[in-house]
């Protein structure tokens, strides 16, 4: 089994920033995709960021040049660094970790973004 845990989530104000973490444990192998998600109320889950495995990366077009991922090898932790935020990206954001070979998606349970004017 693999539990993801997310933090940093928060208030802030528009053009500001924030840094989520989401930690990894319990069984996980090597070839992983770990990735960021959000939904706003009364919308579908969306991807914001993604890593794979051999560092790729793919954003949301509505992010880019905004936010980065990145990962943290051997401990199993992914980063999302959200720099001047915008109104639109408040949303509760959730990690995502997903086998390459194939399989099940794993799902943290959520932190709250707020931006606030």
């Amino acid at each position: 089994q693999v539990q993801l845990v997310e933090s940093g989530g928060g208030l802030v104000q528009p053009g500001g920033s924030l840094r989520l973490s989401c930690a990894a444990s319990g069984t996980i192998y090597t070839l992983k995709t770990m990735g960021w998600y959000r939904q706003a109320p009364g919308k579908a889950r969306e991807l914001v960021a993604r890593i794979t495995s051999g560092s790729l990366t793919n954003y949301a077009d509505s992010v880019k040049g905004r936010f980065i991922i990145s990962r943290e090898y051997g401990q199993n932790t992914v980063y999302l660094q959200m720099n001047s935020l915008k109104l639109e990206d408040s949303a509760v954001y959730y990690c995502n970790l997903n086998w390459e070979t194939g399989g099940v998606d794993y799902w943290g349970k959520g932190t709250q973004v707020t931006v606030y004017a």
